[in-house]
C-alpha cells in the first residue's frame, strides 16, 4: 500500500523529533519541510527545505497532508495562525503517533496533534486540535487537553484534570486530581 506525502511545517527541533515519529510509524513518507528561515533545498536531517509558508497554497496542488512541527514554549500564536492557515488552504492535518507511545483505544485524539515517544495516554482522555504531547507525558485518565496545548517532556497530568486551551503545561510538572489549568505552567511546578 502507498503512503500518502505528508509535509513539515517548521524546521527546528521540534520538527526533528516528529521526523523520528512519523519514520517509526510509517503512516507516510516526508516529501518535505516548510520553513521561512532556510533556503530551499537546504537538508533538515533527511529531508529538503521545499517552501517558505507563503508557498503553502502552492504546494497544496500537490501535496494534501501537513502537519505543524514549529514547537511551542512561552507562545503559541505561530502554531494556531498555522493550523488556522493550513485548514482553510484545506490540508489534511492527521493525528500522528508514536508506535512507542501507549493511547488507550477509549481515549480520543483530534487533527493535528503529535503524541511523542513513550508517552501514556489513558483511558477516557480526551485532547484537542493542534496539540504536542511530547515524550514521556503521562495523562491519566478522564484528563481533558484542550486545542493548542502543548503537555511537555515527563510531565504527569492526574485524573479528571481538564488542561484549557492554548496552555503550556512544562516538563516535569505535575498536576492535582480533578483541577482545572490554564496558562503557562513553568518546568518542574506543581499545578493545583
Amino acid at each position: 500500500m502507498k503512503k500518502e506525502d505528508i509535509i513539515l511545517i517548521g524546521g527546528g527541533g521540534h520538527c526533528h523529533s516528529v521526523i523520528d515519529v512519523i519514520e517509526q510509524e510509517g503512516k507516510f513518507t516526508i516529501a518535505g519541510i516548510v520553513v521561512n528561515d532556510m533556503p530551499k533545498g537546504t537538508k533538515v536531517l533527511n529531508y529538503e527545505v521545499i517552501g517558505s509558508d507563503d508557498d503553502l497554497e502552492i504546494l497544496f496542488k500537490k501535496y494534501q497532508y501537513a502537519v505543524i512541527t514549529v514547537g511551542q514554549i512561552r507562545s503559541n500564536d505561530v502554531r494556531v495562525k498555522l493550523f488556522n492557515k493550513l485548514k482553510k488552504t484545506g490540508y489534511k492535518l492527521p493525528v500522528i503517533i508514536s508506535p512507542l507511545a501507549y493511547v488507550s483505544k477509549y481515549a480520543t485524539i483530534d487533527e493535528g496533534t503529535v503524541v511523542m515517544h513513550q508517552a501514556l495516554i489513558n483511558t477516557n482522555v480526551k485532547i484537542g486540535k493542534n496539540c504536542i504531547i511530547n515524550t514521556k507525558a503521562l495523562l491519566e485518565h478522564d484528563v481533558t487537553v484542550e486545542d493548542h496545548c502543548h503537555i511537555s517532556t515527563a510531565s504527569v497530568v492526574n485524573g479528571g484534570t481538564k488542561i484549557k486551551r492554548n496552555t503550556f503545561f512544562g516538563s516535569n510538572a505535575v498536576s492535582k486530581e480533578v483541577v482545572e489549568v490554564n496558562g503557562f505552567i513553568k518546568a518542574g511546578s506543581l499545578a493545583k
